[in-house]
Parts: structure tokens; sequence; C-alpha cells
């Protein structure tokens, strides 16, 4: 690890401007942290040299240019996970079936990404279609969270789907990496790993070019080191787009500007109903110390209640394999991807999803394909639609009352690879926090406020109305503020 790479995100962009060093180097310095990281952290499913620097050099040129226009993002070497489709670059949903699909074109986001002068550093590993809350299912194996318990040295999952931003980001191998939110996607892996992440209101961010899980769910949103850091990346990657018929035609605001706005006057609603059986008894009492936090900061914290949460985790688990049978279903080995050739067409089929679909996916798809079929249709798929009206109308009633939503992002710290793999229900209760935002496709975000009894990161999430991301970032920032998180995990990678 260098001191270039362990800058923030808004610390790098102003030693970039101050010409204290260049994108160059602190490219050079990534890439050297990655090779010597990578092999046993498995954040990096591919790795860019030759394109991160002929991108930093450019960016370099660009800045010697006197009155030269540059971006806001301008050098900053960032991660991008394998979901997004990058021009020339492998794009496989770390999945078998897409083989080594290249594409021949670029996301809305990372387009926009680098279009304000960012640098890509390479593609961070994740669960296969980003079904997953451990990064287990990865055709490349699982990624490693840099953090141990205490002097343990079981390997950790990072959380899910997003592992590889989120280990990268902690691991300082990126100043900040692009992630994407179904269910808890962003926030479960950031509070996991000690790192700020932040799932913005569905169709802030454009869903095209971003390949589909579920897609009234997907949402597109940054991991970084801090809540400004997370702010600075978000403004780059939102904006409206055409190309996406759910991408909100609304205006982008100053995201960064609202970190400073401060909580006083604020009214905080702290839901009952998340308070979850066996949920750790250090991450109720972070809660608790949350509320004192934002109160000591000038809000007000009163509680309310989402009565229809205990039905959230069901219904999501309806409603997203339901979309992602049929989002899965053009891969089939014909037009691109991975291709096992059978008797006849059927066979062929049959094979290539067969050794192309890993486990927890076909487990999805066949429940998605079971809840959508003709004799069970209404008592399913209908039934979760009609749950998640009345989930986004108990937030409707809260945000009555309420300016934002305090939880914990996560029931439980970073657990060790394999710990849960033999319950897929087990697993899928990580996103009880997580899974309502996604629902009533709400902004939130989570933040690094305390570290557990064997040192491991515990986040505290905030929930916010849609397309009021600078209130959850103000609330955010405060209980950063607050809480003063300094805990890093030991380099015993390097």
């Amino acid at each position: 690890m260098t001191e270039l790479t362990s800058l923030t995100l808004a610390a790098a962009l102003d030693g970039l401007a101050k010409k204290e060093f260049s994108s160059a180097e602190i490219t050079d310095a990534f890439l050297k942290a990655i090779a010597a990281a990578n092999p046993k952290l498995n954040a990096y499913v591919v790795v860019t040299e030759k394109k991160a620097r002929a991108m930093a050099k450019a960016s370099d040129a660009r800045r010697a240019k006197p009155k030269a226009k540059l971006g806001a993002l301008e050098g900053a070497p960032l991660g991008i996970k394998d979901l997004f489709c990058t021009e020339g670059v492998r794009t496989t949903a770390c999945s078998n079936i897409l083989g080594e699909f290249t594409p021949t074109y670029e996301s809305t986001v990372t387009a926009n990404l680098w279009n304000a002068g960012a640098v890509m550093l390479g593609k961070l590993n994740m669960d296969e279609f980003a079904m997953g809350s451990s990064n287990e299912t990865s055709r490349f194996g699982p990624v490693v969270n840099p953090w141990r318990r205490g002097n343990a040295d079981d390997r950790l999952t990072p959380g899910g789907s997003s592992g590889g931003s989120a280990s990268a980001t902690a691991a300082d191998l990126c100043l900040a990496a692009t992630a994407t939110d179904t269910g808890g996607s962003i926030r479960q892996p950031a509070a996991f790993t000690g790192t700020v992440g932040m799932k913005p209101t569905y169709g802030r961010c454009s869903r095209w070019g971003i390949v589909a899980f579920a897609s009234s769910l997907d949402q597109a949103g940054p991991i970084a080191k801090t809540v400004e850091d997370a702010a600075i990346m978000l403004q780059s990657m939102s904006g409206h787009d055409p190309k996406d018929s759910t991408s909100l035609p609304a205006k982008v605001p100053d995201f960064r500007k609202a970190c400073a706005r401060g909580v006083k006057g604020l009214t905080i609603g702290v839901p009952r109903e998340y308070r979850a059986d066996g949920m750790a008894p250090e991450i109720e009492a972070l809660w608790e110390k949350g509320v004192e936090w934002l109160k000591a900061a000038g809000a007000k914290v009163k509680p309310i209640s989402l009565p229809h949460t205990k039905y959230a985790l069901p219904c999501y688990y309806i409603v997203a394999p339901a979309e992602a049978s049929s989002n899965l279903a053009r891969y089939d080995g014909m037009r691109y991807g991975a291709r096992v050739t059978g008797k006849d067409l059927l066979d062929s089929y049959e094979k290539t999803r067969a050794s192309g679909f890993g486990e927890e996916v076909q487990r999805r798809i066949v429940i998605g394909a079971y809840v959508l079929s003709a004799g069970y249709y209404d008592a399913y798929y209908l039934r979760a639609q009609k749950v998640r009206r009345r989930i986004a109308d108990d937030f409707r009633a809260a945000f009555a009352d309420v300016d934002a939503v305090l939880t914990p992002a996560t029931p439980s710290a970073a657990f060790a690879l394999g710990e849960k793999g033999g319950d897929p229900v087990e697993m899928y209760l990580n996103d009880i926090f997580t899974v309502t935002a996604n629902l009533a496709g709400l902004p939130g975000i989570s933040v690094p406020a305390a570290t557990d009894a064997r040192g491991l990161p515990l986040g505290l999430q905030v929930i916010g109305r849609a397309l009021d991301e600078e209130t959850v970032f103000a609330v955010g920032a405060a209980l950063e503020q607050a809480a003063a998180f300094k805990a890093r995990p030991q380099a015993w990678w390097s």
C-alpha cells in the first residue's frame, strides 16, 4: 500500500488539482497495489493496465493545457463492477453463461464517469448475475474481505453482490467503485467492509448497459471511503437517459454540498419493526447510539411504524426471481456467450443453461418461473406486487412526519466464507433491513459507525424520500462525523 492509494476520492482530486501528483502516478500506485493484493483478495476479475495508463495519460494531457475544461473526476482511478458493460473490456456478470463476452458499447453510467475524466482500473468481482449476499456464487471464486476477526485467519465474506467493489475500496485498490443494489447489494457489503454504500432513488442512475437481474429493483450506485466521496461519485453517475425508459427526468442536485447541510431541524424516524429476532446486541446498541448522535446534532427523533416490513423479504424473493427468470431467458447460447452443442436445438438450450448458470441462479430462475406460472401467478406474484405497494405506502405515510429513517444496515457483522452456504434462507435474511428501500424505490445509505467485539465494522442505514438523496447524504454525513470511524483493516494481503 502506498500513500497515494490510501487517499479519499476528495483528497485525491484535490491533490491532482494542485498538481501534487499526476493521474499517471496515482494510477500506477493502484496498479501495483492490485498486483500485490488481488491474488489473496480476488477483488478484480479483469485488470485493465494498458487502458488505465492510457486514460491517465490523456487526463494529465488535458490538465496540462491552459484553461482546459476538466471533468469532476479528472484523473481519478476507479473500479467497475462486472455488471456494467464496458466497451472492449470483458463483461460477464461473473457467470459462465456469458463466456468471454466483450461489449462493443459502454453502459451509460460508466460513460458518464469517463466523460467526467475518471480512469478505469478494471472489472470487479461479484455474485453471479448479482444474485447473492456473500460473493460466493461468482464463476471466478469468492472475494475475500480485507477485514479479519481479531487475530483469526478465517476468510470472511465482503458481502454481496457487490463484494469486489466493497473489498477493493476497503483495501485501497481503487479510490471508489461502481456497484448495483437490487435488495441491498451496495449497502450490505459496505457495512461488512467499513465503507460507505449509497443506493439512490430508483431511476436516478440509468440502467442502460447494466446486465439485468430484476429490472424494477436494480439500481446503480457507488461504494466509497467516505460519505463525501459517495456524493462525488453519485453526482457523475446520475442523470436522465432517454435510452432507459425508467430513467427519471429529474435535475441532479449538488450532492456534495448537501453533505455539509447538517441535521438541525430534521425529524428522524426510528421504525419499531426493524428490531428483528436474533439481531446482534451490538447492532441494537449501535442503533441506539445513532439515535443519540443525531439528537446531539440537532435532529428530532421519533418512533414510527412500517407495519408491512415483516412481509418485505418474502415479497422480494417472489418479485426478484420472477423478473430474473424473465430477464435470463435471453441467455440461450445462440447469439453470444457460452454454448454447449447438443443433439438438437432443445438439447443445446438445456445443456448450455445447465452448465452456464450456477446453482443459486438456477434456484432463482426456477422459483421465478414457478411464481409466474398459470396456476400460481395470482397466489404469488400478483399478491407480492400488492404487498409491495403496501410497503411503499407505509413509507409514504411515515415521510409525512419525518425527513429520514434510521435503521441498522445488517443484522450481523461479516461472517466467514462457507459459514451460511448450506441454508439459502439463512443467507437471504442478510437483506432483511435493506430490501424495503428497493421495493419502495427509495434512496438509502450505509455508513460505518463502529466495530464489534472482534474488530469487525458495523454500519447504520439512512433511508430517505424518493429523489431526496440530499437529506440522506446530510444525515449520513452527520452520523459519520459523530461516529468518527477511523478503523482500518490490517494489510495482511500485501
